[in-house]
């Protein structure tokens, strides 16, 4: 749809929203309609199929995307809070600021897509609507969650008060060797929670890595909690209890 309209499209215009979103490949839903703002004093585009409003220039910086003018991460992140809620915003603003990671376990920061202090940045460029959501989403937005489904476990643990987990933790044995890379990690009481999409059941490779890997995790002293959606999202959702039980077998207390 962003390429039709490109031909048309006048240069003071830019893919944003929930369109730019599903550009970046990030974790909303998005709808049928191409999402495009304009620059004010502009006028916005009436076409079918198109929802286009006007912004002051202040609020978005626009990036070149495979030949298409889109709205940066960090701006779409801002301006998707005239839609998202609190928790959608942590959950998007994780996955921007998400440091990838080659098949060796080695991090890529010039990879990610924006970083927290660019996303504050565009949260403070101007009055703009969902402005209180934006600054409440970043005092929980982490580096290091590698899906929403990690953003959603961390969100319901601290608020089931759980101690706040370590990200992204390279986990070596006492050579120093790279045992595993896992994304939640509570180091001082040796717990991995590890949440597993359904690809580790439908990978033979992946269920066999893993394997290797909670095995040696269990060699070094650690206790793996593993888990799924239905966990996080069930009806009956007990990911937090599950993770506060082996956190009381390894010593922790809740604070009274």
């Amino acid at each position: 749809m962003a390429r039709s309209f490109q031909p048309i499209m006048s240069p003071h215009a830019f893919v944003a929203g929930l369109s730019a979103a599903a550009i970046y490949e990030l974790p909303v839903e998005h709808d049928d309609e191409l999402h495009v703002c304009v620059f004010a004093p502009h006028r916005a585009p009436r076409r079918p199929g198109i929802k286009a409003r006007k912004v002051n220039p202040e609020l978005a910086s626009i990036r070149n995307v495979r030949g298409l003018r889109v709205a940066s991460p960090a701006s779409t992140w801002a301006m998707l809070a005239r839609e998202l809620t609190v928790r959608q915003l942590v959950v998007l603003g994780d996955a921007i600021v998400r440091i990838p990671r080659d098949e060796f376990g080695e991090p890529h920061p010039e990879l990610a897509l924006a970083t927290v202090e660019q996303l504050r940045a565009a949260a403070g460029a101007g009055p703009r609507a969902g402005v209180s959501r934006l600054r409440a989403a970043l005092e929980a937005i982490r580096v290091g969650s590698a899906s929403p489904l990690e953003t959603e476990y961390r969100l319901d643990a601290v608020a089931g008060g759980l101690p706040e987990a370590a990200l992204d933790v390279e986990i070596r044995d006492g050579d120093g060797r790279l045992v595993g890379v896992s994304e939640v990690v509570y180091p001082e009481y040796g717990v991995v929670v590890e949440v597993e999409g359904d690809h580790h059941r439908t990978s033979r490779t992946q269920w066999v890595r893993d394997i290797d890997k909670y095995t040696a995790y269990a060699a070094l002293g650690y206790e793996v909690v593993r888990v799924t959606s239905s966990h996080i999202r069930g009806e009956h959702p007990r990911a937090v209890a599950m993770v506060r039980a082996a956190l009381q077998r390894h010593g922790w207390t809740a604070c009274p």
